[in-house]
C-alpha cells in the first residue's frame, strides 16, 4: 500500500511538472523511491527515465497534435543534447565535480516563481519572425551548452531547455514546451536503455506503478495546457514548478 501511494504521489508530481513545463521525472520520483521506500539510487533514477519516456512521449503527441511542436529546430538541438551530454559526463569523470543535483531542484522553484511574476507572453508570430538559419545555429549552439551543463554536473536539461526556449530564442511557452518534451522522450529513452543494461532492471511493480502514473498525468497536465490561455498556462506552470520545486528540497532535506 505504502509503495503504491508513493508511486502515485511521485507520478503525479512528474507527470505534471512533464506536462505544463517539460520537467524531467527524476527531479520528482528519484528523490521520493530513496527516501520514503528506500530504494537503490541507481535504481530510482532507472525508474524515473523509464517514466519520463512514456509521459514525455504522450506529453509531445498532444503538443504537436495542437502543433506547438518545433521538429526540425528540436531534433538540431536534440542531437546536439546527446552528444555533449557524454562528452560533459566523460569531463566530469575527469575532474570530479561532484554532483549538484540540488541545482536542478533550485532552477525549478525558480522558474516557477519567475512564470508567476513575469509571464512569458510571446506569440506565434512574433517567434516565427526570426529567420530559419538564425534559429537553426541557435538550436544547436544552446544544445551544445545545455548538453555539457547536464552532463557535467548532473542538472535537469529540462528546466534549463525550458528557460533557453522561453528566455535566450523567444519561444511562446506551449512551442517551448512541446519541443521541450519533443527531445527528452528521446533523451530518456536512450539514458533508461543504457541505464538497465548496465545496471539491471530494478523492482518491477515500483517500476510499472510510476510509469503508469506519471503517464496519466502527464498527459492530463499536456491536455490542459494545450487549451489555457497563455496567461492561464503561465500562472499554472508557475504554481507547478514552484510546488513541485519546495517539495523536493523538503524531500531532500528529510533524506540527511
Amino acid at each position: 500500500m505504502i509503495t503504491v501511494l508513493v508511486c502515485f504521489f511521485a507520478g503525479m508530481g512528474a507527470g505534471l511538472g512533464t506536462g505544463f513545463a517539460g520537467m524531467s521525472a527524476a527531479a520528482v520520483i528519484t528523490p521520493m523511491l530513496i527516501t520514503f521506500l528506500g530504494v537503490d539510487p541507481y535504481d530510482a533514477v532507472g525508474i524515473a527515465l523509464a517514466s519520463d519516456v512514456l509521459a514525455s512521449a504522450v506529453s509531445a503527441y498532444t503538443y504537436g497534435k495542437n502543433k506547438n511542436i518545433d521538429i526540425k529546430n528540436g531534433l538540431a538541438m536534440m542531437l546536439a543534447v546527446l552528444l555533449f551530454t557524454m562528452f560533459g559526463s566523460w569531463i566530469a569523470s575527469l575532474v570530479n565535480p561532484g554532483t549538484m543535483g540540488t541545482f536542478s531542484v533550485f532552477m525549478t522553484f525558480l522558474l516557477g516563481i519567475k512564470f508567476i511574476i513575469k509571464p512569458v507572453m510571446t506569440t506565434k508570430e512574433a517567434m516565427n519572425a526570426a529567420s530559419p538559419k538564425k534559429r537553426l545555429l541557435q538550436s544547436i549552439i544552446c544544445g551544445v551548452f545545455i548538453g555539457f551543463i547536464c552532463g557535467f554536473i548532473g542538472a535537469g536539461g529540462g528546466m534549463m531547455m525550458l528557460l533557453i526556449l522561453t528566455s535566450i530564442m523567444g519561444y511562446e511557452l506551449k512551442t517551448a514546451v512541446g519541443t521541450s518534451v519533443f527531445i527528452m522522450a528521446f533523451t530518456a529513452l536512450t539514458g533508461s536503455v543504457s541505464h538497465f543494461a548496465i545496471g539491471g532492471m530494478p523492482d518491477i511493480l515500483t517500476l510499472v506503478l510510476c510509469v503508469v502514473f506519471t503517464l496519466i498525468w502527464a498527459r492530463i497536465a499536456a491536455l490542459f495546457a494545450n487549451k489555457a490561455k497563455p496567461a492561464t498556462l503561465n500562472r499554472a506552470t508557475g504554481v507547478v514548478l514552484t510546488v513541485l520545486g519546495a517539495v523536493i528540497m523538503t524531500v531532500k532535506f528529510i533524506s540527511k
